[in-house]
């Protein structure tokens, strides 16, 4: 989760008391690649659906590294890891539901963020994904875009990304299920 500190004027990350047991869960279930190919199929098919140029599987530890990555041809590239605190899936993180923005601009918490600025991001909607057994939320998974969304549009993105949500968790039971046999 980041706060704003009104003395810097910057967002900072706040306290994770789940970084190290995050960190050994994501070891544990081969989940600290750096891509996993069925995680970016994933998040094409999320893309895709959304009508939006970039989609994530996200896992947060002292990076965010998008283990699930689709850029739609011509959008401005999109690195595989970025700082902790850049981006909204850091306030998702400890949310137990899903975080659904058609336009970052109209909530003024997040209108100021570096993802807004460098890529001009309007839209944005992530699920956390909770690892059922421990309780830990492992990252995010979402899309952002760089307009705007009608806020009736509100209900079929988080429609969509709850839906990509348990397909991303019913993926990762399956490759943790393969390591164990």
């Amino acid at each position: 989760m980041t706060i704003f500190d009104p003395a810097s004027g910057l967002r900072v990350a706040s306290p994770d008391p789940d970084l190290q047991p995050r960190t050994a869960l994501l070891h544990d279930l081969g989940l600290d690649a750096e891509a996993v190919p069925e995680l970016d199929a994933i998040a094409r098919t999320l893309g895709e659906q959304a009508g939006q140029p970039w989609a994530m599987i996200n896992f947060i530890t002292d990076r965010q590294r998008f283990a699930g990555l689709y850029v739609a041809p011509g959008a401005p590239i999109v690195e595989r890891s970025m700082a902790r605190e850049h981006g909204y899936c850091p306030d998702v993180l400890h949310r137990p539901v899903a975080l659904i923005l058609p336009d970052v601009c109209s909530h003024p918490r997040f209108q100021s963020n570096e993802v807004v600025d460098a890529l001009g991001v309007r839209t944005y909607s992530g699920a956390p994904l909770i690892h059922n057994e421990t309780g830990i939320t492992l990252g995010t998974v979402c899309f952002i875009g760089p307009k705007a969304l009608p806020q009736n549009t509100g209900q079929a993105s988080r429609a969509l990304i709850n839906a990509t949500r348990d397909q991303v968790m019913n993926t990762i039971r399956a490759r943790a299920a393969d390591r164990t046999r």
